[in-house]
């Protein structure tokens, strides 16, 4: 496939293959029999580790953390494109909206967590004696109170997505310029609610497993993790879709290069936030602060640390750094591997240590959630596709982003 489309003749959506047609159904079988065979094989290797179903549930958590991250940073990339009236993303926009329209899928996923919680979280199980600075969280980390939180979250995260879908879609037919409007008032709204909820969440699914720590930069920690995520996962399903026929003209090598730069960039903002996270804990000396860094350094756990520091930050971050790296897809398409692969890791390192202070538990049964839940996942984006068009064919910015050229 060529570098560069030429530039005085820019493609034209009646060109390209813009729908999955008889991709769709296969995707959706296939998802499905993947998500069914891997969290079948993962509940029967959790039975026969005899602990209760703690590892299946610990591990079943990481991997629904790091699909829920993708959609939510999905949905953030949607409502910044409408905000800042970006044009550049436009044909690779109805990919993020599928993503983010996907969360209430996630909150059928999220019922193995809540069944779950007193395998996993201390406050869920029974009462034993606290320290007073602690007993007072009891109040905010109850089952009850978690669930109906919970509940909040998919309902606010899967109707500002679904909105922007329908829209989007609805856009197609009637080519109505007055739709692209709405949908830039409502994304200022969206993403003030999208900052605060996530926060939130992320203090309730992954900072509450120590109930002693705390950090106030944890929720952008999660975030930022998540949009990295996201990018890497666009640009793999774009080259997914164009080898298969789908999109191969209208995504071109600027965009793909805008996919680099925006994953260079979140890489760094990854590393930024870790970093102060780290420095700020470290510097103060609080024991509360210190106790989760400290068990996170400790039996095996400071290998995992290193990996993240080299290969979530460090590496990537050199690898992507050249305008090459950014325009060839075969290159990039390894670095999104790379990240993707890196952003489970760093939720593995922020969950399994909790459940395993004195060493690496990986196993098969941690791969199994992985793809269970990922086959599931991709089940739902094919189903959300369906006979669409892939492409926001009705949005009136459609021919600036399909004559988009890097500066």
């Amino acid at each position: 496939m060529q570098e560069t489309l030429p530039h005085h003749h820019p493609p034209r959506l009646a060109e390209d293959r813009t729908t999955l047609e008889a991709l769709g159904p296969r995707v959706f079988a296939g998802g499905l029999v993947l998500g069914g065979l891997g969290l079948g094989l993962a509940l029967v290797l959790g039975l026969q580790a005899r602990d209760g179903l703690r590892h299946f549930s610990f591990s079943y958590l990481v991997s629904f953390a790091f699909w829920l991250s993708l959609s939510l940073g999905a949905l953030c990339f949607v409502a910044i494109q409408h905000l800042t009236r970006a044009s550049w993303s436009v044909v690779v926009r109805r990919l993020a909206e599928l993503l983010a329209a996907n969360l209430p899928l996630l909150g059928l996923l999220f019922l193995p967590v809540f069944l779950n919680l007193a395998r996993v979280y201390a406050w869920a199980g029974p009462r034993t004696a606290l320290e007073p600075h602690l007993e007072f969280k009891l109040a905010y980390l109850n089952p009850t109170f978690f669930g109906l939180r919970w509940l909040a979250y998919f309902v606010i995260w899967s109707g500002m997505a679904l909105w922007l879908w329908r829209r989007s879609l609805g856009q197609d037919s009637s080519h109505d310029p007055q739709a692209t409007i709405r949908m830039e008032n409502f994304s200022g709204p969206t993403l003030v609610i999208f900052a605060v909820t996530v926060t939130l969440a992320s203090f309730d699914l992954l900072m509450s497993l120590d109930l002693a720590w705390y950090s106030t930069i944890f929720g952008v920690y999660f975030f930022a993790g998540g949009f990295v995520g996201f990018f890497a996962l666009l640009t793999i399903l774009t080259l997914a879709l164009q080898r298969g026929g789908r999109l191969a003209r209208v995504v071109t090598i600027e965009h793909y290069h805008d996919y680099g730069k925006l994953m260079f960039a979140f890489v760094f903002f990854w590393a930024y936030i870790a970093f102060s996270q780290y420095l700020l804990i470290w510097y103060s000396n609080i024991p509360e602060e210190t106790v989760w860094l400290r068990q996170r350094q400790e039996h095996g756990w400071a290998a995992v640390a290193l990996v993240l520091l080299f290969g979530h930050f460090l590496v990537p971050f050199l690898g992507l750094m050249s305008r090459y790296a950014k325009r060839h897809r075969g290159l990039l398409g390894l670095w999104a591997v790379w990240i993707f692969a890196m952003h489970w890791c760093d939720l593995y390192w922020v969950v399994m240590p909790e459940y395993s202070p004195g060493g690496l538990p990986f196993a098969w049964l941690d791969l199994c959630c992985f793809l269970g839940i990922g086959g599931l996942y991709l089940a739902g984006l094919a189903r959300l596709a369906g006979s669409r068009s892939l492409v926001p064919s009705g949005d009136p910015r459609l021919a600036d982003a399909l004559r988009f050229e890097n500066a």
